[in-house]
């Protein structure tokens, strides 16, 4: 970037201020709130509001609290856009709408708010109608349909523009193919090690309701190959049931902090399913981090020999879903067993984790070892877990050697 870029750029700055008189801004507008609550409340008790007062003074309290709540999503959201990122990845009070907003998906929602607005001034009028000039109903009654056509042209717009991005975006990943590469290497950690070589990003679509944000969140994911339950076969399964996957689709099981564990023979689609799951619990605003079993305990091996395995486990708060891939094949020796179990009982009740593995988990002391920490390491994971069996032919053994696609798949 040329100085004059970087100072250009950096004139931003100038309007961190604007953003802090809007602070204040909301400070009056809570005054101004509990006014209002203040002479409702007296008015009752006093006996001199009658049912239209109190309704005229509801809506006030309305108006007062749409209005802060379009100052907030100005002060948030565009101090994130157009100042800095204020780094709320990960915060437990992270707004839904955060995750995705950028000045166009901006402007729709400060367009909203303010129909929102003019429909509750809209609605005084009328409960006030015997005290309403008819000049004032007529006018109010056009700015406000003003408002709905100029939210809609906006609206409208919204969507070429969106599928546009979405459109460059896709063109400058195809140009400039990059390696996806282990989950110690893509968020960051210290002293991270290329513990496997990296394996090359396969791009497809998102699936719906996926906006920046949520691509920024698929792509920091790591996963092998975009994969969504739109493309999972259902048809093949013996088991489970459609419903089944439908109910996983909606990523509640993120909310409740609870576990998925996809089991059955290689080819079935467990990978797949995961990395989809996955795609789904980005699109609903939430960090995933993608890897297979021997690349995690290869991280949280490093980690101990550092003397760090702690500050790393708790680094991987950050994530609300982890993706454990290929739990089985491989047996573990002690160590590994260990790091895993230490991986499964710190996410215990705090985070979820979407593990594959080809083995039943009855069976897990056979590549865990038998002992303790196998029934401690299973019983947490299965604790508060989703467990499905998938009962299909191997989708591989099915088609000819020719239409093999590249990458993993469970």
């Amino acid at each position: 970037m040329t100085t004059l870029g970087c100072s250009l750029f950096a004139t931003r700055w100038l309007q961190a201020p604007l953003y802090f008189g809007l602070v204040a801004a909301q400070g009056v507008y809570v005054y101004k709130f509990f006014m209002e609550l203040w002479h409702l409340i007296h008015h009752v008790v006093s006996g001199h509001a009658d049912e239209t007062h109190v309704m005229l003074a509801v809506l006030k309290l309305v108006d007062v609290v749409m209005i802060a709540n379009l100052l907030i999503m100005v002060i948030v959201g565009g101090y994130e856009t157009f100042v800095s990122r204020i780094g709320l990845q990960g915060h437990r009070d992270q707004p839904e709408w955060l995750s995705h907003v950028n000045s166009n998906v901006l402007k729709v929602k400060l367009a909203t708010a303010i129909v929102g607005i003019s429909s509750v001034h809209l609605l005084q009028m009328f409960v006030d109608v015997h005290h309403t000039p008819r000049h004032d109903l007529l006018w109010g009654t056009v700015i406000h349909m003003a408002f709905i056509a100029s939210a809609a042209i906006l609206a409208y717009m919204s969507g070429p523009m969106a599928a546009q991005e979405a459109r460059a975006r896709g063109m400058h990943r195809g140009e400039d193919a990059h390696a996806v590469v282990i989950p110690g290497q893509r968020d960051g950690g210290e002293g991270t090690q290329p513990y496997a070589q990296p394996y090359a990003a396969r791009e497809t679509e998102a699936g719906p309701g996926a906006g920046p944000g949520a691509e920024e969140r698929i792509e920091a994911a790591g996963f092998p190959a975009r994969k969504v339950l739109e493309m999972f076969d259902e048809g093949r399964l013996r088991a489970p049931g459609p419903e089944v996957i439908a109910r996983l689709g909606k990523a509640d099981f993120v909310t409740r902090k609870a576990n998925v564990v996809l089991l059955g023979e290689p080819g079935t689609g467990k990978t797949h399913l995961a990395v989809a799951l996955g795609v789904r619990a980005c699109q609903a605003g939430h960090r995933v981090l993608f890897a297979t079993a021997a690349e995690w305990c290869a991280r949280l091996a490093d980690a101990k020999a550092a003397g760090r395995l702690g500050k790393e486990l708790s680094r991987l708060d950050a994530y609300p879903v982890l993706v454990v891939d290929e739990v089985g094949y491989v047996p573990f020796d002690s160590e590994d067993a260990h790091l895993l179990f230490r991986l499964v009982s710190h996410r215990y009740e705090r985070a979820s984790l979407i593990v594959t593995g080809n083995l039943a988990l009855g069976r897990w002391g056979e590549v865990l070892g038998e002992g303790a920490t196998a029934c401690a390491t299973v019983d947490r994971l299965a604790h508060h877990a989703e467990i499905v069996a998938l009962d299909a032919d191997s989708y591989r053994t099915r088609r000819p050697v020719h239409l093999e696609t590249s990458g993993r798949a469970g």
